[in-house]
């Protein structure tokens, strides 16, 4: 991995150009409520990298796909402090499971 460039957004803040490798985003379970009919647990992580990771609620993927892309490819959310993080939660409104996607380092 190689980060040659700090750009800047319309926001003004940091966002990161990458050249090379991808990082991988690791999504670590934060909070569970209910039955999580995947099994989610508390303190659970689940890489995401190239691949589909096995084992993840579908459901949970599709939500978080986005947001993982975001981080992999240099972004950031304008309302999280860390621009390395997010938090988003499984569609399920009735056993929400509320993941942190982190950017790993390579």
């Amino acid at each position: 991995m190689c980060r040659d460039k700090i750009l800047y957004n319309n926001t003004g803040r940091k966002q990161l150009h990458w050249e090379g490798t991808m990082p991988d985003i690791i999504a670590r379970v934060v909070s569970q409520k209910g039955t999580c009919e995947a099994g989610h647990k508390v303190g659970q992580e689940i890489v995401i990298g190239q691949q589909t990771p096995s084992g993840m609620c579908s459901w949970a993927f599709y939500t978080l796909f986005p947001f993982a892309e975001v981080l992999q490819y240099g972004g950031s959310f304008p309302w999280e402090e860390d621009p390395d993080k997010t938090t988003v939660a499984c569609p399920d409104p009735t056993n929400p499971v509320v993941f942190e996607l982190r950017r790993s380092s390579l």
